[in-house]
């Protein structure tokens, strides 16, 4: 029984395998290997999936359903017809379909699958998108993000190892921006930004908006199946502009045709506002990875609204290299995927690499707004885009005088008032009586994607802890396999300082301190500063390089010789005799 990697996409889904030293993608009943992720139900209660039910969506849209991942996560139903699913039983249905044309092709049963989800995906999507393979009666426990997937199909597949990637995945419906480092055996995650709402379909809505204006069309007075033979229209005109220079656009309105003819320039001068949209996400993405432009090695096209040259060309002006294009764009997450799959295989052709997860939204709790004692503000305790697992403090002060307790609401989101960012729960802890800002707090939250958080407040003064664990109620987890991932967020807690390679560095750093002078122990003095200001307040990564330029640093202190001239200069050392029996005698 084989281990199949799936790429569940909005637009189009894939499911792929690893066989005989590659990535095989597997065609579906229609010699394809991308199948629409859209879901029908005929008159007679069939369900119809794939380019079948994508064929329906012009003459019976009511009773079809797509774009179904954007819900997930969601209580929010989509009806077909009389009915009504939920997004991860449509979704289920994808995952069935993919996994017979998967046995068809194989001619034996999938027993698990690796499915990829965005890396924005919070806790109640991923569980969504488990449950979802759940339902489709195959076994999936294990979840890899997009851009991980992207990168880890270039990094075995192109053989580009040590590097900064950017993955800029384009589908039909979203844009999903990802800033990856591959280096040793690792890929982890530093940035993602995305907008769920600019995809490959808004350059079809450029289109329609500039085809009627031009022939003064109402567009909302089409009809429903004239306007959506408008958008087929489109869609053709878009796929052509990817492989030639011009198309065209024809529509018959009350028997008068219309004709409007396009190129790739014409594209690009209309849809301005787009690529203003684009930008932003890459704005984002890189200024959260705290990357600049010349440190990214690689910009990775993922995604079939990547192959347009109006795209492509728009990131070759703003990074100055051409992308890394793939004929099969759409197809390289489902090669990750199955190359995930291989690796949980432990298949011994493919070296075993650690995949890191990222935290898509900040945590932390509300704090007193000094304006506005009404409207609490929001402080984030573990920063979105930080390395999972993690465990990060912070120390908060009493308010008010003689304050007898303290509540700490925790919030997951990035807006700047609590109130506008989900509440996950609250704690509340009793502290001395004293004036304000006597009495510190320090409260740490350690996170890991399995969605586990782990809240601590710690009172120094009186040394009282109060602890608390909230867990995702739809979690899969068993509680033998909650209480393994408790004994390893119980290790993350301790602070980076105290971690025996940086407490080595430290000690080796102050024991030099004391055998410098002048400008050496000033500049050793700035180093060790430097390094234990990283250590309170960066990331894993920060702190791994961070560790590396003070072993540089202390290496050269250690290893500075006055008499280095003499070897510069290459004079060999040679004893004066006369001098040695003059002093003998």
């Amino acid at each position: 029984m084989a281990i199949a990697g799936i790429d569940l996409g909005t637009t189009n889904s894939l499911i792929s395998i690893y066989k005989d030293g590659h990535c095989v993608l597997i065609p579906n009943q229609f010699h394809k290997t991308l199948t629409p992720s859209v879901v029908s139900l005929d008159e007679k209660g069939e369900l119809l999936v794939g380019q079948i039910a994508r064929e329906r969506l012009i003459t019976h849209p009511e009773r079809t359903a797509f774009s179904f991942k954007r819900l997930m996560g969601q209580k929010e139903s989509c009806h077909l017809g009389e009915k009504t699913y939920l997004p991860e039983e449509l979704s289920a249905f994808v995952i069935r379909q993919l996994l017979k044309d998967a046995e068809a092709y194989l001619g034996e049963a999938v027993e698990e699958v690796v499915i990829s989800v965005p890396a924005y995906f919070t806790d109640e999507q991923r569980v969504a998108t488990k449950r979802a393979g759940a339902l489709a009666g195959v076994k999936a426990e294990r979840i890899i993000n997009e851009p991980s997937a992207a990168a880890l199909a270039a990094r075995i597949e192109k053989g580009i190892e040590d590097a900064v990637f950017l993955v800029f995945d384009f589908g039909g419906g979203t844009l999903d921006v990802s800033v990856v480092d591959s280096f040793e055996n690792v890929i982890e995650i530093l940035a993602v930004s995305g907008d769920n709402h600019l995809g490959g379909d808004d350059f079809q809505d450029i289109l329609m908006e500039d085809f009627c204006s031009e022939h003064h069309l109402v567009q909302d007075k089409l009809g429903d199946q004239r306007a959506a033979l408008l958008r087929k229209q489109a869609l053709q005109c878009k796929h052509t502009l990817t492989v030639q220079d011009e198309a065209e656009m024809v529509l018959t309105v009350d028997g008068q045709e219309y004709r409007s003819s396009y190129t790739n320039q014409k594209l690009l001068d209309i849809s301005g506002a787009l690529f203003i949209r684009i930008q932003e996400v890459l704005r984002r993405a890189i200024l959260d990875s705290n990357c600049g432009i010349d440190d990214i090695s690689q910009v990775i096209m993922v995604g079939g609204s990547s192959k347009m040259p109006v795209v492509q060309g728009f990131l070759e002006h703003l990074f100055g290299c051409k992308p890394l294009t793939d004929v099969h764009c759409d197809e390289t997450v489902a090669r990750g995927c199955a190359l995930a799959a291989a690796m949980k295989e432990r298949r011994e052709d493919i070296k075993e690499l650690l995949l890191t997860d990222i935290c898509p939204f900040s945590i932390g709790t509300d704090i007193i707004n000094e304006r506005n004692s009404r409207e609490p503000l929001f402080q984030p305790v573990i920063e979105r885009n930080s390395t999972l697992p993690c465990s990060k403090k912070r120390i908060f002060y009493t308010a008010r005088d003689y304050q007898g307790s303290v509540r700490f609401n925790i919030y997951q989101g990035d807006s700047y008032y609590a109130k506008d960012n989900r509440k996950l729960s609250e704690l509340k802890l009793s502290v001395p009586l004293k004036k304000q800002g006597e009495i510190s707090i320090e409260v740490r939250f350690t996170y890991d994607i399995n969605g586990i958080l782990q809240v601590e407040a710690y009172v120094p003064m009186t040394h009282r802890l109060v602890q608390k664990e909230i867990i995702n109620k739809d979690s899969y987890m068993s509680e033998e396999q909650i209480e393994k991932r408790r004994k390893e967020l119980n290790r993350l807690k301790i602070d980076p300082a105290e971690q025996a390679e940086n407490k080595m560095l430290l000690a080796r750093g102050e024991r030099l301190f004391v055998e410098c002078t002048n400008e050496r122990r000033e500049y050793l003095r700035r180093s060790l500063e430097s390094f234990q200001y990283t250590l309170a307040h960066a990331s894993r990564r920060q702190i791994r390089y961070a560790r590396l330029q003070l072993k540089e640093t202390l290496d050269a202190l250690e290893t500075a010789d006055p008499f280095l001239y003499l070897y510069e200069e290459e004079e060999d050392f040679e004893i004066d005799e006369d001098a040695y029996e003059e002093g003998e005698e």
